[in-house]
């Protein structure tokens, strides 16, 4: 039988169960603690009402939240785009072009390369109070490349997600309506026993609404589930699309309508924000407080990737959506877990309640807040992923 652990006296632990606590969307419990036994949370409570466990860990008066659900990545990848950030910051504005850069180095490294850079992302963000993450293909637009990094994530996250349609490759450059079948046909064919999730790059320079179509559902008649790039440069049939085909997610949402946003809220599809990209580009950036107060539910990630935003830090993100995006710091935190989660469709991670896994951030702070509070301080004290202390 698997041993307990209680982690007692937390000044404020977030379980994202308004039945708990405050009755708040946070479900806020003060002088709580939390109990776990092997990899799932077994009870949460007031710290005095604590059951007996085998081990005991003392929190010290300092908060506990779930483990950050980092919903959208892409950390298949090899080399770095330092140069074009450069150029970027001196005026140069981002295009969908760029990401030929990185396929040309993600083409030219070997699995253990790619595998190396993974896991190095991996444990950085680990130490930032990640514990589920998704991450895609895209940088390899081969069939053998594409399906090689989704076997090379599939060992490290079960949320891997096809992403071939990232741009056309460049050697189809001139033909898109062939990377299109070459992406519905023999690459989806390849990859999609690696993955659960296809994606597409809806947008002017990648692929338009009737290609997006097209793509997401030869996946899903592969069992793959949809999400998609959508609205991040531009209007565009993005979120009307993800609507239409219940995507679990409609990723950036920057250039949204009325229309858009009307159709996000009374629908099952998240609209994930990711300011990270916003920061490193200098775009507008997207209105959370819109999309909330219109009832559309929201999640923010870091949208890591080498070109248009290179932080795999969600506390980062979430102290960006709070200043520049409208959104409170209990909505920011809220978005980073439960939206999180809520973006990949599950519900065994992004809370903290009986039956949920062990997947939990200690601050070294009394409240959840001091993430927005104390942009930049590495705050996080210590990590549980799966029930074991990891960080």
């Amino acid at each position: 039988m698997s041993s307990s652990t209680a982690i007692t006296d937390i000044a404020a632990l977030v379980t994202n169960d308004p039945s708990l606590g405050d009755h708040s969307p946070l479900g806020l419990v003060r002088d709580a603690a939390v109990v776990i036994e092997g990899d799932r949370v077994v009870w949460t409570g007031e710290s005095s009402k604590a059951p007996a466990t085998d081990n005991r860990v003392d929190a010290a008066g300092r908060a506990v939240l779930p483990g950050f659900v980092d919903s959208h990545s892409h950390l298949l990848f090899a080399g770095d785009r330092t140069e074009e950030f450069n150029a970027r910051m001196s005026g140069r504005p981002y295009s969908a072009g760029g990401i030929r850069t990185t396929v040309a180095a993600t083409r030219a490294a070997s699995d253990t390369e790619l595998e190396a850079s993974l896991t190095r992302y991996l444990a950085e963000a680990l130490r930032q109070g990640t514990t589920t993450f998704e991450t895609k293909s895209g940088y390899g637009l081969t069939t053998a490349d594409e399906s090689r990094a989704l076997r090379v994530a599939a060992r490290h996250t079960d949320e891997v997600t096809f992403l071939g349609a990232h741009i056309v490759a460049p050697e189809l450059a001139d033909d898109p309506a062939a990377y299109v079948d070459l992406v519905t046909g023999e690459m989806l064919d390849a990859c999609a026993p690696h993955a659960r999730w296809i994606d597409v790059f809806c947008e002017k320079g990648a692929f338009d609404g009737d290609q997006a179509r097209a793509i997401l559902t030869a996946g899903k008649a592969k069992g793959l589930h949809p999400r998609i790039h959508a609205n991040q440069l531009s209007h565009g049939p993005g979120v009307q699309l993800a609507v239409e085909l219940d995507a679990a997610s409609a990723d950036h949402c920057t250039h949204l309508t009325d229309a858009d946003v009307d159709a996000l809220a009374h629908s099952r599809t998240v609209a994930t924000l990711l300011p990270g990209a916003e920061f490193s580009t200098r775009a507008p950036w997207p209105d959370a407080r819109r999309l909330i107060d219109a009832g559309a539910t929201v999640a923010l990630s870091t949208d890591c990737n080498p070109g248009s935003s290179f932080t795999s830090s969600v506390p980062f993100c979430i102290a960006l959506a709070v200043r520049d995006m409208g959104m409170t710091p209990d909505e920011a935190v809220w978005s980073a877990t439960a939206g999180g989660a809520a973006a990949l469709r599950r519900e065994d991670v992004g809370r903290l309640t009986p039956g949920a896994y062990a997947d939990l951030t200690l601050l070294d702070a009394p409240s959840h807040v001091h993430l927005a509070y104390r942009p930049g301080v590495p705050l996080v004290a210590g990590v549980w992923r799966r029930g074991v202390r990891a960080h």
